[in-house]
């Protein structure tokens, strides 16, 4: 339930929570000077109340800022509210811990801006060390990446980044053409993403629609993605994963990786990727690792279940001698990246190559315990000669298309 009050009262009561949750550390006695403010709960923060101004133009940042900062240090259940309109803003920090729990309405447009210095090498949006926290609404995050995108020599931000959170849903927006990724999800637990439409052209470069990584019991559900990269991927020390729902097109479909570029990454495990349907992607879903990297990593309980395939290459692909840069070592296999029990079970459609399942393991640590059960993909050219190449990977194959059948 929203406070009501009249415009200089307001603006008296926003201002003292702004400022006593900014001085609370260096003096708990100015906050308690005010307990009816501290104590306030339900209250609604809307931004143009605050300075911001709907034009897309005028740089806002500090209006959906203080918003945040207020109802972060408010107890019970705060609302910052971004109405319908279009709002310009620069980096935010949504950082914790809160006092209670906050929910950040989104309804209107909001613009990133393309002023790279503002972001200071971070993040547009992130969410940092909070505990329950709600993004939702009916409104568009626009990243206006393609200003940006050809400067490769930047560090560009993602659009919306969930760190180190606990039990967070993200809702019902729209993100459209991030300067780097749509949605980047690290060290957190316990977070649903949920009927989200991400969307940037198909050469836009690095606009992953949801990357996952270092994080465990995350949930991704009922999304539409259309990008320039993965749609979804998932890192190293990610697990407890389950991707459901997903349409994804154009893009370079659903990956597990890259693994072991980087020293010290994580074991990936339990991952659950079902009911999604993929149209002219570069790959179907995948697993990839590099070769010759730097630390042990094993990538084990993963299935990938009732899957359409329409005109995609590579439908299923497990590459082990991943190397996307130019310059790349004699692909030997890698040595130190262990891929054991993983299912592909009802994957049906089209590919838009003959290979149609691509399991290319290491010959020093080959696949084990891999299962083909019902694949049924068939190679949409003119000679229609469908084909599997299996290397160095140990399983089973039953009831898959009999020149799928290489296990």
């Amino acid at each position: 339930m929203a406070v009501t009050m009249d415009n200089a009262i307001r603006f008296m009561f926003i201002l003292s929570v702004v400022y006593g949750a900014a001085y609370a550390k260096k003096s708990e006695a100015k906050v308690a000077s005010a307990p009816s403010l501290v104590a306030a709960a339900n209250t609604v923060f809307d931004i143009t109340e605050l300075g911001a101004v709907a034009d897309g133009k005028t740089d806002s940042t500090k209006a959906v800022q203080d918003a945040w900062d207020a109802a972060c240090g408010l107890a019970g259940s705060q609302k910052v509210v971004i109405p319908k309109g279009e709002f310009m803003t620069g980096s935010l920090n949504f950082s914790g811990p809160c006092k209670g729990y906050v929910t950040v309405q989104i309804d209107g447009t909001m613009f990133g801006s393309n002023d790279i210095p503002k972001y200071n090498k971070g993040n547009w949006i992130e969410i940092l060390h909070i505990d329950n926290v709600l993004v939702n609404g009916s409104g568009t995050l626009d990243g206006q990446g393609a200003a940006v995108w050809k400067d490769e020599c930047k560090i560009l931000p993602n659009t919306l980044v969930l760190d180190y959170v606990k039990n967070g849903t993200v809702s019902g927006l729209k993100l459209v053409n991030a300067k780097f990724f749509h949605i980047n999800v690290y060290m957190s637990k316990g977070v649903t993403i949920k009927n989200v439409t991400i969307t940037a052209v198909a050469n836009s470069p690095n606009t992953d629609g949801v990357h996952i990584g270092d994080s465990s019991e995350i949930s991704v559900s009922d999304l539409t993605i259309a990008t320039g990269d993965d749609c979804i991927s998932v890192g190293p020390g990610s697990s407890w994963i389950s991707i459901q729902g997903i349409t994804c097109g154009p893009g370079q479909g659903i990956s597990v990786g890259c693994l072991g570029r980087f020293k010290d990454e994580k074991d990936v495990t339990d991952v659950t990727v079902r009911d999604c349907v993929l149209r002219n992607t570069s790959n179907g879903v995948r697993i990839k690792s590099y070769e010759d990297v730097l630390s042990p990593i094993t990538v084990s309980r993963l299935t990938f279940e009732n899957i359409q395939m329409d005109g995609v290459a590579n439908p299923v692909i497990v590459d082990q001698k991943y190397c996307p840069e130019k310059d790349c070592p004699e692909k030997k296999g890698s040595k130190t990246v262990t891929i054991k029990n993983v299912t592909f079970r009802n994957i049906t459609g089209t590919s838009n190559t003959p290979e149609a399942v691509s399991l290319l393991c290491s010959d020093q640590l080959p696949c084990s315990g891999m299962e083909l059960l019902d694949v049924n993909l068939k190679y949409n050219g003119k000679d229609n000669k469908t084909m599997a190449v299996c290397t160095n990977a140990k399983g089973i194959s039953k009831g898959s298309l009999q020149a799928l059948d290489c296990l």
